[in-house]
């Protein structure tokens, strides 16, 4: 039995973001999240993803996004985002509005054998804060 299928499936897709990730080795795992932060959080602490790259996508609110060599900037519903994972901070996912809370997903790559998610010490906050762009 032949399906019919919707004629418009073609301009069905939209692409939000395009990024080159590191290699991804045999073994590897991936894991998607929805966070959700209510109005005026200020977030997760500053950590890094040790095993590989994060994608992610806003769904609802607003984000205050900060890596570590870039200026802080605002994620707003409808776009993307993502950070490259490895010895790089995220120093911020703060929610950026005190209104409203804010949600998004988050697709995270890891290499076997390593976590997922580290938490950044205060130390090596210090030792790296002439990294930060915008907040020295």
């Amino acid at each position: 039995m032949s399906k019919q299928y919707d004629a418009s499936w073609q301009n069905a897709l939209t692409v939000v973001q395009e990024a080159t990730p590191p290699f991804i080795p045999q073994g590897a795992h991936a894991m998607t999240v929805v966070v959700e932060y209510p109005p005026g959080s200020a977030g997760a602490p500053p950590h890094r993803h040790p095993g590989g790259p994060a994608f992610g996508y806003m769904l609802e609110g607003e984000m205050l996004f900060e890596l570590e060599g870039e200026p802080p900037r605002v994620i707003k519903a409808g776009e993307a985002f993502w950070e490259p994972g490895g010895d790089v901070i995220h120093y911020s996912d703060a929610n950026n509005r005190d209104d409203i809370g804010s949600r998004f997903v988050v697709t995270m790559l890891c290499m076997p054998d390593q976590p997922m998610l580290v938490l950044v010490e205060d130390d090596e906050l210090v030792a790296r804060k002439h990294l930060r762009i915008g907040r020295n």
